[in-house]
C-alpha cells in the first residue's frame, strides 16, 4: 500500500519544474539549518565568541562577516596596521570587495549591511543550486543531479548560505562559469571572471583550469574539432583570469606603498597557529607547515603529518583519475577539481577554515550522487546533516578556540 501511495507522489514530484523542486529542497534545507543555528545559540555561553544567548543576526555578522562589514564601512587601509612586534597585523586587504560592497548597496534597501549580506547569501545559494543542476543533469541524469543539489543544499558547510560570507556568491559565479565553458559559450566569461576574481580568492585556479581545458581540447581535436575562434577565447580568458588573480596584490601594493601588502596580510593569519610564520610566501609551504603543526598538536611526530599529506594527495589524485563515479561527471569538472585542489595546496595553511574553502569543489557532489541506491543516498543525506550540525555546533555554538574558526 505504501508503494501505491508513494509512486504517484513521486511521479507528481518529478513532473514539477526543476526550479520549483529545487526551491522546495532549498527552503527545507534552510529551515533545518535555521533550527541548527537556533540550537547553537541556545548552547552558546559567555565563554564563546558570541556570548550567552546570541541571536541569529549575531551569527550572520560573525567571524569573517565582521571583516566584510568593516571593509564596506571603512574601506581598505592605506597604511598597514602593525602588531607590537612590528609585524603586519590582520586587516581588510585579505577580503575582496565585491561581496562587501554589494551587501552594503543591498543593505540600503533592507536597512542594514547584515540584512543585505544575508539576502545575497540566501539568493545566491538558491541560484547556485539551479546552476549545479544545470551543470550536472546532462552528465549524470536528472535524478542524480537533483540528489547532488540535495547534498549541496544540506551539506556540512550549508550554514554559509545563511551568514555574511562570500562563499554563496562565489560558488554561484563559479558554477555558471564552468557551465559556460562546458557549453562553449565564452562571451559572458569576460564579465564573470573579473567579478569572481574580486569576490574571493580562487580565480588563479580557474586560470589553471582553462589552461588544462585548452590542452585537453587540443589533444582531442581529431574527434572534437577545436576552431581557431575557441582557441582565441580560451587563451584570452586564461590570460584575463591570471591578470585578475594577481591584480588584487598589485592594488594593495599601490594603495599602501608596500609591495608585499597582500601576502603579508594573508601571512598574518598564520601567526595565530605558528606564532611566527615565514618572512615571505613560498608555494606549498603552508600545507607542509600545517601538516607538521597539527600532527604535533595531536601528540605525533611532525614527519608523520608530512607522510599523511603525501598519501592524501596521492589518494585524491588517484580518485580523480580512476574512480568511476568521479569519471561520470566529465573530464572538465575533474580538471577543475584538480586545479582548485592544487591551488589550495599551494597557497593555504590548513586549519578549520579549510573545510569552508572546499566549497568550490561543489561539482563533486555529482560524483557522490551517481550511485542509485535509495538507502545509499539517504545515508549520505543523513551524514550531510550530521556534518552540518557538528560544524555549526563547534564553529557557532562553541567557537572560542583556535580550531573553531569557520
Amino acid at each position: 500500500m505504501a508503494d501505491s501511495v508513494l509512486t504517484p507522489a513521486i511521479r507528481a514530484w518529478v513532473r514539477l519544474p526543476a526550479a520549483l523542486r529545487i526551491a522546495v529542497v532549498y527552503v527545507i534545507a534552510r529551515v533545518i539549518t535555521t533550527l541548527f543555528l537556533m540550537a547553537a545559540a541556545g548552547e552558546s555561553t559567555s565563554l564563546s565568541r558570541f556570548g550567552a544567548g546570541p541571536g541569529l543576526d549575531d551569527f550572520v555578522l560573525g567571524w569573517d562577516a565582521q571583516w566584510y562589514w568593516f571593509v564596506a564601512e571603512n574601506g581598505y587601509p592605506t597604511e598597514l596596521p602593525l602588531t607590537d612586534a612590528g609585524d603586519v597585523a590582520e586587516n581588510g586587504w585579505a577580503f575582496m570587495p565585491v561581496f562587501a560592497y554589494a551587501a552594503k548597496a543591498l543593505g540600503l534597501v533592507f536597512g542594514s549591511w547584515g540584512a543585505g549580506a544575508l539576502a545575497i547569501s540566501l539568493v545566491a545559494g538558491y541560484l547556485a543550486c539551479l546552476a549545479l543542476h544545470r551543470l550536472l543533469r546532462d552528465r549524470i541524469g536528472g535524478s542524480a543531479a537533483m540528489w547532488a543539489v540535495v547534498f549541496f543544499a544540506s551539506g556540512p558547510l550549508a550554514a554559509m548560505f545563511q551568514v555574511g560570507y562570500a562563499e554563496s556568491l562565489f560558488v554561484l559565479l563559479l558554477l555558471v562559469s564552468l557551465d559556460l565553458v562546458a557549453r562553449r559559450r565564452y562571451g559572458w566569461l569576460y564579465l564573470l571572471i573579473p567579478v569572481m576574481g574580486f569576490t574571493r580568492p580562487g580565480i588563479l585556479a580557474f586560470a589553471l583550469y582553462l589552461g588544462l581545458v585548452g590542452i585537453m581540447r587540443w589533444l582531442r581535436r581529431a574527434s572534437d574539432p577545436l576552431p581557431a575562434r575557441e582557441v582565441v577565447h580560451i587563451v584570452a580568458l586564461g590570460a584575463l583570469a591570471t591578470i585578475v588573480g594577481f591584480a588584487w596584490q598589485a592594488i594593495a601594493a599601490l594603495v599602501t606603498g608596500q609591495p608585499n601588502a597582500y601576502l603579508a596580510t594573508e601571512l598574518a593569519w598564520r601567526r595565530n597557529w605558528l606564532g611566527q610564520p615565514s618572512e615571505g610566501f613560498l608555494p606549498f609551504e603552508g600545507f607542509a607547515q600545517g601538516a607538521w603543526f597539527w600532527f604535533s598538536q595531536w601528540g605525533m611526530p611532525g614527519w608523520v603529518g608530512l607522510v599523511a599529506l603525501v598519501l592524501l594527495v596521492v589518494g585524491i589524485a588517484y580518485a580523480l583519475l580512476h574512480a568511476r563515479a568521479v569519471r561520470a561527471i566529465g573530464t572538465d569538472l575533474r580538471l577543475w577539481s584538480a586545479s582548485y585542489l592544487l591551488y589550495l595546496l599551494a597557497v593555504f595553511f590548513p586549519q578549520s577554515s579549510t573545510f569552508r574553502l572546499l566549497i568550490p569543489l561543489t561539482p563533486l557532489w555529482g560524483a557522490v550522487a551517481v550511485p542509485r541506491s535509495r538507502w545509499y543516498r539517504l545515508t549520505v543525506l543523513g551524514l550531510c546533516l550530521l556534518g552540518q550540525w557538528v560544524w555549526i555546533h563547534f564553529m557557532y555554538g562553541l567557537g572560542q578556540t583556535y580550531w573553531q574558526v569557520p
